[in-house]
């Protein structure tokens, strides 16, 4: 609110015998600091999301070309151990520890333990699992909706930070210019206020 009345100072203020240059200075800034805003920040937000979302294209392409879907069969269930970072179960259900085999992309027979989403997993039960072309466990591909959630975020994120930049700016802006005018009110009032009230005193 105080940014709009500062703006609609303006033209209050062109030919107002009490305006002072920092009151047109204050509302010159607001208004600039409003068009960054709403013009500036906007933009950047969608050339950041745009060169995000292009990036993360760009990723999920080469995931989907460097991993693959391949079948593990159970050879038997290993004891239970500490939750460990497997990629494909990262924040979901912890599953049950095998002993698993499977046939990597380049051919060669892998022989594991993994993490397998199996009730209740005996030998020769199947499930699958996503590999690099080494038949090494690697992380679900990245599907290119969430590449373009994250591409959203990413430009949102960006208008919100330049924005609060801009504003931010401004603020700092007015304070050292109100700063200055107290330093300014304060010289004035440190030359005339010995003399405040005694007008004509000696004449």
């Amino acid at each position: 609110m105080r940014t709009v009345r500062a703006i609609s100072g303006l033209w209050r203020w062109r030919h107002n015998p009490l305006r002072r240059g920092t009151d047109l200075a204050e509302a010159w800034l607001a208004l600039t600091a409003l068009l960054l805003v709403t013009l500036a920040a906007p933009l950047i937000g969608v050339f950041s999301g745009s060169a995000a979302h292009s990036s993360l294209q760009r990723s999920v392409r080469a995931q989907q070309q460097s991993r693959h879907l391949v079948t593990a069969t159970v050879v038997r269930e290993l004891e239970r151990l500490a939750p460990a970072a497997d990629p494909e179960l990262v924040g979901g259900d912890a599953g049950r520890r095998v002993l698993a085999r499977w046939t990597a992309p380049d051919g060669t027979d892998r022989r594991e333990p993994v993490q397998a989403r199996l009730a209740d997993p005996g030998p020769g039960d199947r499930f699958r699992i996503w590999t690099d072309g080494r038949g090494d466990r690697v992380a679900r591909p990245l599907d290119a909706g969430t590449a373009t959630a994250h591409a959203v975020l990413a430009g949102a994120g960006a208008a919100l930070l330049a924005a609060g930049l801009f504003e931010g700016a401004r603020r700092l802006t007015v304070r050292r210019m109100l700063h200055r005018r107290y330093a300014r009110w304060g010289r004035e009032w440190g030359r005339v206020g010995p003399d405040w009230g005694r007008a004509g005193a000696d004449s």
